[in-house]
């Protein structure tokens, strides 16, 4: 019995189709990236430019003399409405609404996920389903209702400390901008976390 000999597969020491392929895929996924990241590239380094420097100097170019003046400015001086107390309050409340609201939100929607996924009730998919279409409701439609409902809330609030003489924060408009960012977060988070 003769062996039939088979030839090795050569190697062509040329580039195949698959790596040039790839090779344009994530040439043009980089030049996306850099187009995209333009803008964010112009105002960080605008921000460290003098008022001279950009009103005269190209947009791209870097700054001649960075200085940290205008981040300072912003900070503490800038007027915003008729007030020039600067962005430090208003960053620091964007802060003590995001932070509570993503855990409390991430954690609802942790355990809202976990039940739909293990426990088969009547109805889970409906269940499911209404929180998946509560995701794609536009948020512009949402913000007269969301309005109205924070007015109640500091109304019920005030109530609530009148009848209790305790308002469990729904008096406090962050508070109450925390509970609807939560509540309209649980959908977004109930379904990433029933799929993950």
């Amino acid at each position: 019995m003769s062996a039939i000999a088979t030839p090795a597969r050569q190697s062509t020491g040329g580039i195949s189709a698959r790596t040039v392929n790839r090779i344009v895929i994530y040439g043009l996924l980089a030049l996306f990236a850099l187009f995209y990241l333009m803008p964010l590239f112009v105002m960080l380094v605008t921000s460290f430019k003098t008022m001279d420097e950009i009103q005269n100097g190209n947009m791209l170019a870097l700054p001649q003399a960075p200085t940290f003046a205008p981040w300072i400015r912003a900070w503490s001086e800038v007027c915003s409405g008729l007030t020039c107390v600067g962005m430090k309050g208003y960053f620091w409340n964007s802060i003590k609404m995001v932070v509570p609201a993503v855990i409390i939100s991430t954690l609802l929607g942790a355990l809202n996920g976990y039940v739909l996924t293990k426990w088969r009730f009547r109805g889970a998919t409906l269940v499911f389903g209404l929180m998946l279409f509560a995701c794609f409701i536009p948020f512009q439609s949402v913000l007269l209702p969301m309005a109205t409902i924070l007015g109640s809330l500091g109304r019920f609030g005030v109530k609530l400390q009148n009848v209790t003489g305790l308002t469990f924060g729904f008096g406090n408009p962050t508070v109450n901008l925390v509970f609807v960012h939560v509540v309209y977060g649980i959908g977004f988070t109930t379904l990433f976390f029933r799929n993950y």
